[in-house]
């Protein structure tokens, strides 16, 4: 039942991202809409596959990769789902739900049993510490789509500046809010890092590129907040974080074994 659940959720991602790169072309208010109906079915089976692994499991689905990328689906399509409702445009449905679709499909290639927790794991600061990290993915992961978005505009020369403007700007309150949650995610995994393994600090490799992801979007505000940077250097900036996000995520997993290696 559960491979049902996620393979059809798979499915009905893809189905979205068809159907809005159609809204996007041909702008029928019908396809629109049909479109984010999809995408809507998508999210409510994401919804319900992600409850029925945690009530089989006994424990929140978030102790691995799987379960980690299944999260993150979910939660991109979450907020493109609140976005939305604020910015009624094609485009948003198209980027976030082939993000989503992408974010699942690697969840499609990690094993999928469901396995007991480890030790170190089974801490009041599992699920605080881990959401914060999914919401803050995300967040980046959206911001990125908007700066996407932006660039692809501003080569435009017909295109209104206040536009553009707002995009910057959306972008940038996503990035602050991602932000926030990774700090959150830091400090949380601090302090049970010491509690699990004496030290608030290892310099694990996850841990050493959670800090440079985090330093990378501390200099994106610094540059923002003090230094006006506008436009196309911060969505090109925004660009560069989730590469490093997506490296945090998958690529320390691949490459380097450490405290945070659970498959």
């Amino acid at each position: 039942m559960l491979d049902i659940l996620f393979f059809g959720t798979l499915i009905v991602y893809f189905l979205a991202v068809v159907a809005h790169f159609l809204a996007l072309a041909f702008r029928k208010e019908q396809i629109i809409r049909a479109a984010w109906a999809v995408f809507y079915a998508g999210f409510a089976l994401n919804t319900v596959f992600i409850i029925a692994r945690g009530v089989t499991a006994g424990r929140l689905p978030l102790s691995n990769q799987f379960e980690f990328a299944t999260a993150f689906a979910w939660c991109i399509a979450l907020m493109a789902i609140v976005l939305h409702r604020g910015v009624r445009e094609p485009w948003i449905g198209a980027l976030t739900s082939a993000a989503a679709f992408l974010i699942l499909s690697f969840a499609a290639l990690q094993p999928r049993k469901i396995s007991e927790l480890m030790p170190a794991l089974r801490s009041a600061w599992f699920g605080f510490h881990i959401g914060s990290a999914v919401f803050s993915y995300s967040a980046f992961m959206i911001a990125a789509c908007i700066s996407l978005r932006y660039l692809l505009l501003q080569k435009s020369a017909t295109e209104e500046e206040e536009r553009l403007s707002s995009l910057d700007y959306l972008s940038y309150r996503l990035t602050a809010f991602g932000f926030l949650m990774l700090t959150l995610t830091i400090l949380s995994g601090c302090i049970w890092a010491e509690q699990a393994w004496s030290a608030f600090w290892t310099w694990d490799p996850k841990e050493t590129w959670a800090l440079i992801t985090w330093l990378i979007y501390a200099a994106y505000l610094h540059l923002r907040l003090q230094k006006k940077w506008r436009g196309k250097r911060m969505a090109v900036f925004s660009l560069i974080g989730i590469v490093c996000v997506l490296f945090t995520f998958i690529g320390v997993n691949v490459l380097f074994t450490g405290l945070h290696s659970y498959k």
